[in-house]
């Protein structure tokens, strides 16, 4: 019984869109954050003295603090934008895959 629900479920076109579709966006939102993060790794190893330069004069918070922060803050609003079309296009077309093979 499962069996055939499984082929149903593999042999659907709206089940290879959502998976082509989902493998797409997850690519590009994970190539962003190695492009963040490499290009944040590569500024520590070829620029550690503007990193270190701090904010402003008198103070001991520097340029890398800001930056760091900045990076944590990007991969949740990331994190964010997957969860926002998953729960929106994604389930829907889990939604149609479930009711064309259940018919």
């Amino acid at each position: 019984m499962n069996d055939d629900i499984y082929q149903r479920i593999e042999s659907n076109a709206h089940f290879k869109e959502l998976v082509t579709k989902r493998q797409r966006f997850a690519m590009w939102l994970s190539l962003l954050m190695l492009f963040v993060y490499v290009g944040f790794i590569l500024l520590i190893a070829f620029a550690p003295g503007w990193l270190g330069t701090p904010f402003y004069p008198g103070t001991s918070v520097t340029r890398g603090i800001p930056i760091g922060i900045g990076i944590i803050i990007f991969s949740f609003i990331l994190t964010g934008v997957y969860v926002w079309r998953a729960n929106g296009e994604f389930d829907r077309l889990n939604r149609e895959i479930l009711r064309e093979v259940k018919a």
